[in-house]
């Protein structure tokens, strides 16, 4: 078997495999339940292909659903009053956030604070000189 003379250099190998790339699979939505769906496949809900079923085990739950999907969409909306006590439902459930801890100072915000602590001590000594003198 043939052996490598050398090292491949890591910029090598990276250029080489950065031709090396996955695809997104190219997906549809099944004219039946419109759930997404590989193209050209079965549609793992309902068992739909193309113009018909080509799972029979799942005929019958999808003409049901298919059924309680055009009656759900054709109920009138809710009332205000279930959607306020909906929304206060959903208030009550949200967890109370905590408290985030102080983050680590930076290099700049620490030269910014040396700066005024130097500034600060000579205004102290300013004015500890003009007391003095006005004594």
């Amino acid at each position: 078997m043939a052996t490598p003379k050398k090292r491949t250099g890591k910029a090598k190998q990276a250029s080489r495999r950065a031709n090396w790339k996955g695809t997104i699979p190219a997906t549809t939505t099944c004219p039946n339940c419109k759930s997404i769906v590989l193209t050209h496949t079965v549609c793992p809900n309902c068992g739909y292909y193309k113009d018909g079923f080509a799972s029979i085990k799942k005929v019958n739950e999808t003409i049901t659903n298919t059924q309680e999907n055009k009656k759900a969409k054709t109920k009138p909306a809710e009332t205000e009053e279930a959607k306020e006590e909906t929304s206060a439902e959903a208030q009550e459930t949200k967890e109370v956030k905590k408290p985030r801890k102080p983050r680590a100072k930076k290099a700049a915000d620490s030269e910014k604070e040396a700066a005024d602590k130097k500034e600060t001590k000579k205004e102290d000594k300013k004015e500890t000189k003009e007391k003095e003198s006005e004594e």
